[in-house]
């Protein structure tokens, strides 16, 4: 199925989640001179309008990056992705008060990542394979394939690099990706053991979740961390009400800097019903 656009949902509290911690992943990872190797399976077109009519649909970036967006008070590693969500808006408009574009992971890493450093973004859809070779196609670092993301992975491990980060953050269309994202990164980290491995999932059946987190957990991979962010805790409403974050191998400063910004954001973005989650869920 090919019929998922991020665009609907560019800003939203998920995003705030996924691009902390990728921003404060890539911020560790290139503290030391070595080049780094950067995969991402599901990249989207790496940057949003959200003046347009997709974004415009529900606007759920109002209760996610707009909530931060003028905020002076930010936690670190919050204040540290807020900062370059400005520069990104600020690449794309004259405007530097009025939020009107949000950068895809695809742009944080190009951003953060250095000459020396490389890059694979792998995208299916059409639509959005046509737009993220366009805006990337200037940079050398970065190569984008039009091809199945989870088996361009298995197959680009280990890198060259010998350091690395993997983010696997699939639409979860058809509930066959659950299953997968377990054996793609059982089989990524079976070939590339040190590697940083970054998951992202929605909770609309915490049953699938708990299932999905299990299976990793009895996988024999060691140093797993998981957090979570919601805007209200589990229902059985149909819909996103958290998401979250599966690290292997994090930052060993990313536990800290959650348990600061975590409080704060599930109470900025949900209020007195905000949820969240932090959980060493294997020992090193």
């Amino acid at each position: 199925m090919l019929s998922y656009l991020h665009s609907f949902h560019a800003g939203n509290f998920a995003d705030v989640l996924k691009h902390t911690v990728l921003v404060h992943t890539l911020q560790y990872l290139t503290q030391k001179s070595k080049p780094v190797f950067y995969l991402d399976t599901h990249s989207g077109p790496g940057g949003f309008e959200l003046d347009a009519s997709e974004a415009q649909k529900n606007c759920e970036f109002e209760n996610g990056i707009a909530r931060l967006w003028q905020e002076t008070d930010l936690p670190g590693i919050v204040a540290d992705y807020v900062e370059n969500v400005r520069q990104f808006q600020q690449a794309c408009s004259n405007s530097k008060t009025r939020l009107s574009h949000y950068p895809g992971s695809p742009w944080f890493a190009s951003h953060l990542l250095r000459e020396h450093d490389r890059l694979s973004l792998c995208e299916l859809h059409p639509r959005e394979q046509q737009t993220l070779q366009a805006n990337f196609k200037q940079d050398r670092r970065i190569k984008v394939f039009n091809q199945d993301g989870f088996q361009t992975a298995i197959g680009a491990m280990p890198p060259k690099e010998r350091r690395g980060l993997v983010l696997i953050d699939p639409p979860y269309e058809v509930k066959t990706d659950y299953d997968r994202v377990v054996e793609v990164l059982k089989a990524c980290h079976q070939r590339f053991a040190t590697g940083t491995y970054a998951i992202w999932y929605p909770v609309v059946q915490r049953q699938q979740i708990a299932k999905m987190l299990n299976a990793i957990q009895n996988s024999g991979i060691r140093n797993i961390q998981v957090f979570e962010l919601g805007l209200e805790a589990d229902t059985q409403q149909r819909g996103m009400t958290s998401s979250g974050m599966i690290l292997v191998n994090p930052p060993w400063t990313l536990m800290a800097q959650m348990q600061n910004a975590l409080p704060y954001l599930a109470q900025k973005l949900g209020g007195k019903q905000g949820v969240y989650r932090i959980e060493q869920l294997v020992d090193e």
